[in-house]
């Protein structure tokens, strides 16, 4: 919501003073890059847009009016309303704790929804399109691994392990290590690509510009790219798509759900159970 009229609002003193104590504490505990800017985000956005009160006067009503407003007016969806709870929830919990805030009663009401997956036949057309080298790595990760685009972002040189046929996932989602599967193929491309790079000293995908990880937008940039080379309309498949398929494809095989959980860095089994659903359908489509 970038550029809306909520956004050219001015903050108030007191909105300035709760960001920072809301920024200090998320440092202190250690939340993810993503989580500190989405928090930071909403919690400015819905500063600003009450910029008229101390937010020490912001009671439940509040939040729930802005929710309706953001709705109405802006015409988010239900992730974007669930950003804004999680932000509120955070803050009214950790920061500036209130006993009129319950956190639940401001979240959607969850759908259920089947993951969009790939079926074995696209993985291969995918895979047999005229990719480049960095095209085919970074599919690979996304597809071969399981990573989430992000992790593919972050992976150092140092987190691959040759040696083991295994690639660590330093600080996941939820800040949590792992380690996931590095297929020979693909462990053969990582090398070729490596030297074709210069030797990069920390991250395999660097921005030519920063100098740094690659951004997950230009990441997104070099997945669309390799969809459309496969002669897959744009917007059809993501890389989040590549990642439940390598799910969906493993549980075709045999392997136990168990250390599907632990491969794709789950917290919950029934975050995993969800490709029960997909598993035999995907053989079909």
């Amino acid at each position: 919501m970038k550029g809306n009229s909520i956004s050219v609002k001015p903050l108030n003193e007191s909105g300035k003073t709760w960001l920072e104590k809301t920024l200090q504490l998320l440092k202190v505990q250690e939340y993810g890059k993503s989580s500190v800017r989405n928090y930071m985000q909403e919690l400015t956005l819905l500063f600003k847009h009450y910029n008229g009160l101390p937010v020490a006067d912001l009671r439940q009503e509040h939040i729930e009016r802005y929710l309706i407003f953001i709705k109405e007016n802006h015409k988010v969806g239900r992730a974007k309303c669930r950003s804004v709870a999680q932000a509120c929830s955070f803050f009214f919990k950790n920061v500036m704790p209130a006993d009129y805030i319950v956190p639940i009663n401001l979240y959607p009401k969850k759908q259920f929804k089947l993951p969009n997956i790939m079926t074995e036949n696209q993985i291969e057309q995918l895979f047999n399109a005229p990719l480049n080298l960095q095209e085919s790595c970074v599919l690979g990760l996304l597809y071969g691994c399981g990573m989430r685009i992000s992790e593919v972002c972050n992976l150092r040189i140092s987190d691959i392990d040759s040696a083991n046929k295994r690639i660590k996932v330093d600080q996941g989602k939820g800040g949590k290590d792992r380690f996931t599967l590095l297929p020979k193929s693909l462990l053969n491309h990582l090398r070729q690509y490596y030297l074709e790079a210069g030797r990069p000293k920390e991250y395999l995908f660097t921005s030519p510009q920063t100098k740094r990880a690659l951004h997950v937008r230009s990441m997104q940039v070099i997945v669309n790219r390799a969809m459309e080379k496969a002669g897959f309309e744009s917007g059809r498949f993501t890389a989040h798509t590549l990642r439940h398929s390598f799910a969906t494809h493993m549980l075709n095989q045999g392997n136990n759900i168990h250390v599907i959980k632990t491969l794709l860095g789950h917290s919950k089994l029934e975050t995993t159970m969800v490709y029960l659903h997909l598993n035999i359908t995907s053989k079909w489509a």
